[in-house]
């Protein structure tokens, strides 16, 4: 008898896996009854992808519906007062459809109907904020600097765009973040505001809309609107933002400042040396403000990110304001997320030991005694809290490397999580995935994932990959798209995946045991964990490979110059030379707070180049800005021309490097995504398998 074949699963095959839908984003409407997610879905010929607002039911009783369809796809919802969904998208106005497509936006009615332009502009809209309580509506949108108006913003952006001119004048610092040049337009709060009636003589028809105008709430702000954490007062009459402010020497730091809405005057209510705020919710009487501090780094102390609560009541005297710590006791970092609707506790967000639960810290006006409790109970990741009206339930997106983003309702007494009806099912997938640990040289606990392939046992052991996490400030504890260990483990890799210090949710201190050395506790904590994981009998230890990216391709690259115990080394978008990365990558005023001039020489990859005899192959996208281009090419360069296994009298050398364009730090487009997995495949088939897989046909080779 035959037996009867194992189906495959979406992670068997990168076309499938490609097409699962992706969700994100979650806004719950002011009554309760709604909630709106993005769904962002491959397009027919599988080159990019489109999202579109999905509307699922708190309940959990109706199935999820599709409420926006457009090629352009749609983004951002914001729930207004009355129940109206706002939203921005670039798709074309059907009452006027020429010119260029630009994000405007965009209104559906929370009675039903067809979903419809409020307003147009030519630099876009970047985001919508609206009011809980109020009918306010703001936006955030980019003006030329020179502009006088709204009119006079038009003329000029025309005029750059028909003389072809591209060129930016800067004087202030930085100029580039992420993928984005910075300028010539600036980041500016608008109110949304009744536009002028009607034109004299012109006939009304049945279905005209009332106009709608920007009002400059923030013409003065210059560049430091960029990156700006935004919350809005329930009542719509104060936006709680962060300005960047220059410093001395390049340097700068998050100022918080009130703009009211009314006036347009912006108030400074916090700004000290040393320390950045940021705003996080306005409690529902609108008095109290959750306030996010940072401290700087030095290259000695790691930062330190605390909670505050802020009087921003009427009574407050401009000036008098005083922060009141929050939970400063407890080490996590947390992330704010809402408060309950009777103002008597914060939910917030933290990562902790592997996970990113949820937890209700009381607030001091009404609790005796502040105390932080744990509502979620699983090893989850959990983003985008929003609170139902009468406070009995959240809701959230969930994740973890079980499965992708979804959305459920927490029960906010019990923790208990119910997963709502979705757009798409789970991906199905194989392998098993174990809770691990190791101990550090310093004796720390050094927890780690193990992601393990179907199959893999003492009989048949399977080879192992070492994959190192970004940040560093960050945790292995949540579903990702760009690293997922699936895709390797249906090939039959176990895949290691684990958090040394200077990783998040494991405390303040085992943060700093690894601030300033990053070739130190980092890295023996990397081998203590990969020295107990191979130790197991259902691991292969002679067919090994490390792979990281950004921060984990710095440690990958300094993995390569330390060991030769890998047979394969996978590096994306890494840090190799760090006096050089100092100075060029798009954030230098805080790197360079990080480490002394000796402490990066001490800790750059780009000193062990001669020891390196591990075939490497090397990953970058030319947009990086955060880790610039200058970093991949050196490393080439360096390992053909210095390490022992550099180009021979013929040219040849085992190392690879995988060259993208026209992508940024974390290559996005999806047939792109597809030969990256293709490219590491192939290599690692070749290098720690000693096998020939086949190059994606796509590279034309």
């Amino acid at each position: 008898m035959i037996p009867e074949e194992r189906p495959l699963t979406p992670f068997h095959d990168l076309d499938h896996y490609l097409a699962i839908p992706r969700v994100s984003g979650l806004a719950l409407s002011p009554d309760g009854t709604r909630l709106v997610t993005t769904v962002a879905t491959l397009n027919g010929k599988g080159t990019e992808y489109a999202t579109a607002l999905w509307e699922l039911d708190p309940a959990g009783q109706k199935q999820a519906r599709r409420i926006t369809r457009s090629t352009k796809g749609e983004a951002g919802a914001a729930f207004a007062a009355n129940g109206d969904v706002y939203f921005t998208s670039a798709r074309p106005d059907p009452e006027s459809p020429e010119g260029d497509p630009v994000n405007a936006l965009w209104l559906l009615p929370a009675g039903g109907g067809e979903a419809r332009v409020v307003l147009n502009r030519p630099g876009g809209v970047s985001s919508v904020l609206t009011a809980r309580n109020a009918d306010a509506t703001f936006v955030v949108a980019e003006v030329l600097a020179g502009s006088a108006d709204e009119e006079d913003d038009a003329e000029r952006r025309k005029a750059r765009k028909d003389n072809k001119v591209s060129a930016i004048l800067h004087s202030e610092y930085p100029v580039r973040y992420w993928d984005a040049d910075l300028g010539p337009g600036q980041p500016r709060l608008f109110a949304v505001e009744p536009g002028k009636d009607q034109e004299p003589g012109k006939p009304a028809t049945v279905d005209a809309a009332a106009p709608l105008a920007l009002r400059n709430l923030t013409p003065d702000a210059g560049p430091r609107l960029r990156e700006a954490e935004t919350s809005v007062s329930p009542d719509g009459r104060t936006i709680y933002t962060s300005y960047t402010r220059p410093l001395a020497k390049a340097d700068s730091r998050s100022i918080l400042v009130a703009v009211d809405a009314a006036s347009g005057t912006t108030k400074v209510l916090l700004d000290h040396e040393g320390m950045s705020y940021f705003p996080g919710p306005v409690s529902p009487d609108g008095n109290t403000l959750v306030v996010v501090s940072e401290s700087d780094s030095t290259p000695h102390q790691a930062p330190q990110v605390k909670l505050h609560l802020l009087d921003v009541s009427d009574e407050v005297e401009p000036g008098t304001a005083r922060l009141t710590p929050l939970a400063h006791d407890w080490d996590r970092w947390a992330k704010p997320a809402a408060w309950l609707p009777d103002g008597s506790a914060l939910l917030v967000t933290a990562d902790d030991d592997g996970a990113s639960p949820v937890f209700r810290i009381s607030v001091p006006a009404a609790a005796a005694e502040v105390g932080v409790s744990r509502v979620t109970q699983d090893a989850a990741a959990y983003t985008d809290v929003v609170i139902s009206p009468d406070g009995r339930h959240a809701y959230a997106l969930r994740s973890s490397y079980e499965f992708p983003p979804e959305a459920v309702r927490i029960d906010l007494q019990t923790g208990e999580t119910t997963r709502l009806p979705a757009p798409a099912d789970r991906p199905v997938r194989s392998g098993r995935l174990e809770r691990i640990a190791a101990t550090a040289v310093d004796g720390s606990r050094v927890p780690a994932y193990l992601a393990l392939p179907e199959g893999a046992s003492a009989e048949s052991p399977a080879p192992m990959l070492l994959w190192i996490h970004g940040g560093p400030l960050g945790s292995w504890n949540a579903w990702t798209w760009r690293w997922n260990p699936w895709l390797l483990t249906a090939k039959g890799y176990a895949v290691l995946l684990p958090d040394p210090a200077l990783s998040t949710g494991y405390g303040q201190n085992y943060i700093q045991r690894g601030w300033g050395a990053w070739g130190k506790a980092p890295f023996t904590d990397l081998m203590a964990v990969t020295d107990a994981t191979v130790d197991r009998p259902d691991i292969n230890a002679e067919r090994t490979a490390a792979m990281g990216g950004s921060f984990g391709g710095y440690m990958a690259n300094w993995v390569a110059g330390q060991t030769d115990r890998f047979k394969a080394v996978v590096t994306h978008a890494s840090l190799w030379a760090l006096d050089q990365f100092g100075p060029t990558t798009d954030a230098s005023q805080y790197w360079l707070k990080e480490m002394t001039e000796e402490m990066a020489r001490e800790n750059s990859p780009h000193q062990h180049v001669e020891k390196i005899s591990t075939p490497m192959l090397v990953i970058h996208g030319d947009k990086d800005y955060r880790v610039p281009i200058g970093e991949g090419l050196r490393l080439w360069y360096e390992l053909l021309s210095k390490s022992q296994l550099a180009a021979d009298q013929d040219g040849r050398t085992p190392h690879r490097f995988l060259y993208f364009p026209d992508e940024n730090h974390w290559v996005l487009q999806p047939q792109h995504a597809k030969v990256w997995y293709g490219v590491v495949e192939h290599f690692l088939a070749r290098n720690v398998l000693d096998q020939d897989v086949p190059l994606p046909s796509e590279l034309g080779l």
